[in-house]
C-alpha cells in the first residue's frame, strides 16, 4: 500500500508506523481516514506482525482532524445533496467511516503502542485512546480541543478515554477543553 500521510517499516515482529505530516503537524487529512485502517489490517492479516508502534515526525505527534474532511462526506461516499435529510444522512455516514478507522486500531491481533511527543489534540486524543498502550515524552500535552469549536469528540473519545482514566476526569477534558500536561496526564493514568 503507498500511504500519502504515513511511513511504515516493519524490523522483525514490530512494525512501525510514523504519521508523516510534520509541516501540518500530522493532521488528519481525508486520506488518513482510509490510510490508517487500511495499513492495520493489511498488517494483521500477514500474521506476521506482533506489535505495532504508532508514533510521528515533527513537533507535534498529531494536531487532529483537518476540518476539510466534513466537507464532500466521507472518502468513496456521494456527497453535495441540497436536502437537509440527506446531508443529515452523508453526516453521520462520515462519522461512522471515521469512527470505524480509529476501530481499526482496536480490532487489531497484535498490541498498539502510541509514542507520543508534542501536541496529541482533538482526533489524535479520539486514535491515541484506540490504541492499547500510550507513552508520552515529557513535552507531550492532551487536549480533546472539539468544545473549542464547537464540536463534539465523536471519533471516539467519549466512547474510549472513560475506559482509561477516570470518568470524571474524561468529562472535564471534553467540557473545557484544556490542555493536560504529560505529568499529569501519568498521574490520571
Amino acid at each position: 500500500m503507498a500511504a500519502t500521510c504515513f511511513d511504515i517499516d516493519i524490523l522483525g515482529k514490530v512494525a512501525h508506523l510514523r504519521l508523516n505530516r510534520p509541516d501540518a503537524y500530522n493532521s488528519m487529512t481525508r486520506e488518513f481516514w482510509s490510510e490508517l485502517p487500511e495499513a492495520v489490517r493489511d498488517l494483521d492479516r500477514s500474521g506476521s506482525v506482533r506489535a505495532l508502534v504508532l508514533s510521528s515526525t515533527g513537533k507535534h505527534f498529531c494536531a487532529g482532524m483537518d476540518l476539510g474532511v466534513f466537507t464532500g462526506g466521507a472518502p468513496g461516499t456521494e456527497g453535495g445533496s441540497k436536502e437537509v435529510g440527506r446531508q443529515r444522512a452523508q453526516l453521520r455516514e462520515t462519522v461512522l467511516h471515521l469512527q470505524g478507522s480509529f476501530t481499526a486500531l482496536e480490532e487489531a491481533r497484535f498490541p498498539v503502542l502510541a509514542a507520543i511527543q508534542g501536541g496529541c489534540i482533538g482526533g489524535a486524543v479520539d486514535m491515541v485512546s484506540a490504541c492499547d498502550l500510550r507513552y508520552a515524552s515529557a513535552d507531550a500535552f492532551f487536549c480533546v480541543q472539539e468544545i473549542n469549536l464547537g464540536m463534539t469528540a465523536d471519533v471516539g473519545t467519549l466512547q474510549r478515554l472513560p475506559k482509561i482514566i477516570p470518568d470524571g476526569i474524561a468529562r472535564e477534558m471534553a467540557y473545557r477543553g484544556h490542555r493536560v500536561p504529560a505529568d499529569r496526564a501519568r498521574e490520571i493514568g
